[in-house]
């Protein structure tokens, strides 16, 4: 087995006041030669936006680009007529392909957090297009469940590349024998929030770890731990 960690404090940090982002891979200000993507995971970005704080008017080109609303109240309007308004749970994908251009800002009382994941398509320039469903924690305590696959359903998002995406949330301890299909496959955990181990290594609050070439991981979680495990190829 392979493996990389990544220390929750040795992430980059943009702070500007409305926005408080840290940054598991190179992007914007902070850039790292060893940190610029991991397979074809591109970007996790830990996000904390404050009342009447956002993003602006922007656009994207081919990435599949995926949110994972932990807290608060955000909008979501595009250039494809979409304008919704997320909450806790709530899960966002948008396929840029050809191009779009979308507008988030916190619309509440309280900070939002929220994951922001960009993954790189599997197919260029396709027709752009957005999703969005809900897992709320009660129907899935004490689970894995897929939020993001590649493979179209009504229970998650699908996205433009071989990619799963899982959410945990476990109130009592457990223990998770994960498959890992070792052809062109690497995993990357971050442990959202309480105790987490992958094999012999403990993962705190918001710290992550890459591991691939390996046909399974072992995931021992204390109560009360919420986590991500993002699959992903290692290449195109």
């Amino acid at each position: 087995m392979q493996q990389i960690l990544y220390p929750a404090n040795e992430r980059g940090l943009k702070d500007i006041g409305w926005l408080q982002s840290r940054f598991s891979f190179s992007f914007s200000s902070y850039q790292h030669p060893g940190k610029k993507s991991f397979g074809l995971l591109h970007t996790l970005n830990d996000d904390i936006v404050q009342p009447g704080g956002g993003f602006g008017l922007h656009p994207h080109v081919n990435m599949e680009i995926i949110s994972v609303l932990l807290q608060g109240t955000m909008n979501h309007k595009d250039s494809m007529g979409y304008s919704d308004v997320v909450t806790e749970d709530w899960v966002q994908i948008m396929s840029a392909g050809t191009g779009l251009r979308h507008e988030e800002f916190n619309v509440g009382n309280n900070d939002v957090q929220f994951l922001q994941i960009w993954i790189e398509p599997k197919l260029q320039n396709i027709t752009p297009r957005y999703q969005k469903r809900h897992f709320p924690k009660s129907k899935r305590a004490n689970q894995l469940v897929t939020i993001v696959s590649n493979a179209e359903g009504t229970d998650h998002c699908w996205i433009n590349q071989n990619a799963h995406l899982r959410l945990g949330y476990y109130t009592a301890a457990a223990t998770i024998h994960y498959p890992i299909p070792t052809n062109n496959t690497c995993v990357y955990i971050m442990n959202i929030n309480g105790l987490l181990s992958v094999g012999d290594t403990l993962l705190q609050t918001k710290d992550a770890i890459g591991v691939w070439q390996t046909n399974e991981i072992v995931l021992n979680i204390e109560p009360n731990t919420s986590f991500i495990v993002i699959e992903v190829p290692i290449n195109h």
